[in-house]
């Protein structure tokens, strides 16, 4: 397999909640692992908690994440957005619809200076999201 990069994102305990909504907006496989299918060497109270999540997209996107595990701190911060780009107009709006729908638009998705429909939203679980659809002027 390839040298790949894909985002990662720690979840402050619904890891499990924000991945299976993650696959019902961008469809595909999801592999989820809790601490609690490795025993009792998982942390206490951590037996429902996700240890690592993947989703594969039909579309070759990859998302992983997993719950924050104890001794770490959760700090959610600005500092990292998905980013979902293309020229697929109808493919596109209906991620970001389902991605906005319960969370905050910051950006409206719309035509922008440089001529894409671009929007920039954060959902439910927190998690900052940026749509571009090129050609769409």
């Amino acid at each position: 397999m390839a040298s790949r990069l894909n985002p990662y994102i720690s979840f402050s305990g619904d890891a499990r909640e924000a991945m299976e909504f993650y696959r019902s907006v961008l469809g595909g496989n999801l592999s989820l692992h809790g601490y609690g299918e490795y025993g009792s060497g998982g942390p206490p109270g951590y037996d429902d908690k996700i240890m690592h999540g993947m989703l594969e997209t039909p579309a070759g996107f990859t998302l992983m994440g997993a719950d924050t595990p104890p001794g770490m701190p959760h700090e959610p911060g600005n500092n990292m957005a998905v980013s979902l780009s293309g020229d697929d107009a109808d493919e596109l709006r209906g991620y970001w619809e389902k991605l906005a729908d319960g969370g905050t638009v910051s950006v409206p998705l719309e035509k922008q200076m440089w001529g894409d429909v671009f929007g920039m939203c954060t959902d439910r679980f927190g998690i900052t999201w940026m749509v571009n659809i090129a050609g769409q002027g």
